[in-house]
């Protein structure tokens, strides 16, 4: 059974900084891609950034320039350094891995976010 426990959200005034966790156990021996994706209240859940284990990334365009991934293959785990946070950056944000053999993707419990001043 896979599990990803996320950790690193809290508040955080506009202008600052936080970085993001995620630890991941059960399944194989390493994960195809991981990444974060948001849910800011009233919206639906979005992308922010992803990782595969070769090293490829993506981002959001309201993230770049301003946000880094970075993982772990052997750890099972990935990281998202969020820099210069606005409050339109408030959201729960959410671990994402997808399996290598059967492609399913799991989801951590989310950590919230809240960037005020």
């Amino acid at each position: 059974q896979v599990r990803l426990v996320e950790s690193g959200g809290g508040l955080v005034q506009p202008g600052g900084s936080l970085r993001l966790s995620c630890v991941g156990s059960g399944g194989g021996s390493m994960f195809a891609n991981m990444g974060w994706y948001r849910q800011r209240p009233g919206q639906q859940r979005e992308l922010v950034a992803g990782i595969s284990r070769g090293g490829s990334t993506k981002f959001a365009d309201s993230v770049k320039g301003r946000f880094t991934i970075s993982n772990h293959n052997a750890k099972k785990s990935v990281y998202l350094q969020m820099n210069d946070l606005k409050p339109e950056d408030t959201a729960v944000y959410y671990c994402y891995a997808g399996e290598v053999d059967t492609g399913a993707i799991y989801w951590g419990q989310g950590t919230q976010v809240t960037v005020s001043p």
